[in-house]
């Protein structure tokens, strides 16, 4: 089986359907080049990294947490989760925590040997990172609220001019106003949201911040149980912030204080995240349910797999359940054995990897489903969905690629491989809706390299246009944007893609490209150059997702640039290397890297962004950076 620490690393990559254990056995401990650089890196930010099969730690952790945690009891968090937390959180966990009861046996010094085997580095000289500076006052700046646009209210990431307070004449004037370096980390995955003068942002360590726009000092912060990857929704009307964690948790709080008003696990099992940003609308809160039982596959001792992704509506005010619209509608049951004699369980998998967007005119919700997990390939994965908005109930599905299911045995090569083996083609961006020639279009970019044009009454396929060759990290990521009826569409295609398949590099397309939303012919391209040279684990597409305003369209690269991009010929405008080294505000430095997850934000004339994202072969980095033209 993969090494935890493999696990971890790759977390937030296998959210894409990537695969673990890329390179070197799966028992070895340096498997996977900069997945062990990234954990390197970080451990040296935060403390003496240990080594896990030596240390006590691991018998402690075996004997007492280990049964229930490595799905003894099926609600207990995965020990790939526990190993995301950071140290002290973990600590605190069994001191004070949840875990206080069931941790009562043990001395305080077990105590911490069982949380720095989690996280594998010492506590003895470990520091929780230092808050950063604070605001004269906690209150907020005020200005103008959160506007209704971008992910978890408007999936088409379209910011209006009366919004962004950036013309594409002032873009080539941006210049770095503020920086923040993120403490410990090796990636920034929560797309900011601004409302009030504030930016409102997640960090690696679950710590969710408040920073004043115009000068970056905070006016509060609130440490959550694990790391926010999800965008921050702010609601003006309730003043409210709703995200997810990585532990599938959501959470509402108070945008002006950052005391939690409440927080639900969604999903009652083991492996089960929220990588995707809750959506708004209707009166309800919608909340998308993908997982990583993926990689639990990697043993073949594992059943794989029992997870069905979801689409969960909470009542806003409360957080209590109206309903839950799976992807996989039955529970997965046995479908035989494999060679090894491990049961064989199925449908399963089709996680939602994206926000759900809402569709007000016709009381929908859309959103796009993965790969299955296991045998058999059912036809409810690599879809678009669409269900009623008030009650969950399916109303159609749109299979773009059928006969998908994969896990992350198919990588080490063991039994627990499906038959089908891929080709993992996830639709792992929002499905946005789109006005072109006097009719409504729903356009789905997917993992294949392909966008598709779709029905929203009936869910009838329109057009496809292929603009890469996609594969496990090509195709489209995590999120296209459309000004009027042009779409925008992001294309990763790497060279190198680790994962042992072969594909046409005649037909590669990383960098971005411009469709008609009606008819889904190409207005322009723009192929990335590739300037990586000899910088390491350095790819020139884009995977993050892209933000439009009126004339431009903003795209944080694999390779750490920022690019403008003018709207009507894709002519690059403005450029900035995140990967400069930068002074913080909290007299740190620090340094962006790959983006892949949350694209830009733009509002009240500042253009902010997360840079960082130290998973499965690409670059880490550590910062929130603020722009601004004047």
């Amino acid at each position: 089986m993969c090494q935890r620490l493999g696990a971890i690393i790759l977390a937030s990559a296998l959210a894409l359907g990537l695969s673990a254990c890329a390179q070197g056995t799966p028992s070895s401990p340096d498997a996977g080049g900069d997945r062990v650089k990234s954990r390197d890196e970080f451990q040296s930010r935060i403390g003496t990294a240990i080594d896990p099969e030596k240390h006590p730690g691991k018998a402690l952790f075996e004997a007492n947490c280990a049964g229930c945690h490595d799905g003894g009891v099926y609600k207990a968090p995965s020990t790939v989760w526990l190993e995301m937390m950071a140290p002290d959180a973990v600590l605190d966990a069994m001191n004070n925590g949840v875990m206080k009861a069931m941790a009562k046996n043990l001395s305080q010094q077990q105590r911490v040997q069982v949380a720095e085997y989690l996280a594998k580095v010492s506590l003895a000289d470990y520091k929780p990172p230092a808050p950063p500076p604070a605001c004269p006052t906690p209150q907020l700046a005020g200005g103008p609220p959160p506007a209704a646009v971008g992910w978890g209210h408007d999936n088409s990431r379209f910011i209006p001019a009366s919004v962004a307070g950036l013309a594409k004449g002032d873009v080539p004037r941006l210049k770095l106003k503020w920086a923040f370096a993120y403490p410990g980390a090796v990636r920034a995955r929560s797309q900011p949201s601004i409302g009030w003068g504030t930016v409102f942002v997640g960090g690696h360590d679950g710590t969710l911040y408040a920073f004043d726009l115009a000068t970056g000092c905070a006016r509060w912060t609130s440490r959550k149980s694990a790391e926010v990857r999800t965008a921050i929704v702010a609601d003006a009307a309730t003043k409210r912030l709703y995200f997810g964690d990585i532990l599938g948790r959501a959470y509402a709080v108070d945008a002006m204080t950052g005391k939690t008003l409440w927080s639900v696990k969604v999903d009652d099992h083991p492996n089960a995240t929220i990588t995707g940003t809750p959506t708004i609308g209707g009166g309800l809160l919608y909340v998308p349910v993908s997982s990583l039982e993926v990689t639990a596959a990697a043993d073949p001792k594992y059943a794989c797999c029992t997870f069905r992704g979801s689409v969960v509506a909470l009542d806003p005010a409360t957080g209590a359940m109206k309903w839950r619209a799976y992807t996989v509608p039955n529970p997965a049951k046995s479908q035989g054995k494999t060679p090894a004699g491990t049961d064989v369980m199925g449908p399963s998998g089709a996680p939602v990897w994206n926000s759900p967007t809402y569709d007000s005119a016709r009381g929908r919700l859309y959103f796009g489903s993965g790969e299955n997990y296991s045998s058999p390939a059912d036809g409810n994965s690599d879809a678009v969905i669409a269900v009623d908005a008030q009650s969950g109930k399916r109303l159609w599905i749109a299979q773009l690629t059928a006969k998908d299911a994969w896990n992350v045995g198919c990588m080490v090569g063991n039994d627990n491989c499906p038959t089908e083996k891929g080709p993992d083609l996830d639709v792992a961006a929002s499905p946005i809706l789109v006005k072109a020639g006097g009719k409504d279009v729903i356009v789905a970019g997917q993992k294949s390299g392909v966008a598709h044009g779709i029905d929203p009454m009936t869910g009838k396929i329109l057009w496809r246009t292929r603009l890469g060759h996609g594969g496990t990290q090509g195709g489209v990521h995590f999120g296209m944007a459309a000004e009027g009826s042009r779409v925008f569409v992001p294309i990763n295609d790497m060279a190198d893609t680790k994962d042992g398949r072969t594909y046409d590099a005649k037909i590669a397309g990383p960098g971005l490209h411009a469709v008609d939303a009606a008819t889904g012919r190409i207005l322009w391209r723009n192929i990335a150059r590739n300037n990586c040279g000899d910088t390491p684990n350095c790819d020139p597409g884009i995977s993050a997702a892209v933000t439009a305003i009126p004339g431009v369209v903003f795209g944080g690269h694999l390779d750490g640039m920022l690019n403008a991009y003018d709207s009507a010929t894709g002519k690059i405008l403005w450029a900035y290397d995140t990967k400069q080294e930068v002074k913080s505000v909290n007299g740190a430095t620090g340094k962006g890297g790959g983006m892949s997850g949350p694209g830009p934000t733009l509002a009240q004339g500042y253009l902010v962004l997360n840079s960082g994202y130290g998973l499965y072969y690409h670059m880490p980095g550590n910062v929130l950076l603020v722009f601004s033209a004047n």
